[in-house]
């Protein structure tokens, strides 16, 4: 039973790599309440490199997390699940009580992406 509990805490922070790269998470909340977006509306919106913007989307695709639909020309992209959209949400509700902790947490520094 251990065991079972072990795998799934790691399969957990697994999922939470995710939303834990600055640059992923950018993404996803360009998805968050937008609609699917094409790789250059994602990048007008976060500012990434087409280049990086592609190989974070692919990484989130993999994942789960993001969902690609070929349109003619144009691959559009959008949260694959609505409780993505419901974690971002319970994120930013939480930051705005506790935000001021984890800004001042000195333990998260090194880790800081963004």
């Amino acid at each position: 039973m251990l065991l079972q509990e072990q795998e799934r805490t790691a399969l957990m922070a697994r999922l939470y790599r995710g939303f834990a790269d600055g640059s992923r998470l950018s993404i996803l909340q360009a998805l968050d309440g937008e609609g699917a977006l094409t790789v250059t509306e994602i990048v007008e919106r976060t500012g990434l490199g087409q280049s990086n913007a592609s190989n974070h989307l692919a990484c989130l695709r993999e994942c789960g997390l993001v969902r690609a639909e070929q349109q003619g020309r144009y691959v559009r992209y959008d949260l694959a699940d609505d409780r993505v959209q419901e974690l971002l949400r319970l994120a930013e509700s939480l930051l705005e009580e506790i935000g001021g902790q984890i800004y001042a947490c000195t333990r998260y520094r090194s880790a800081d992406a963004v």
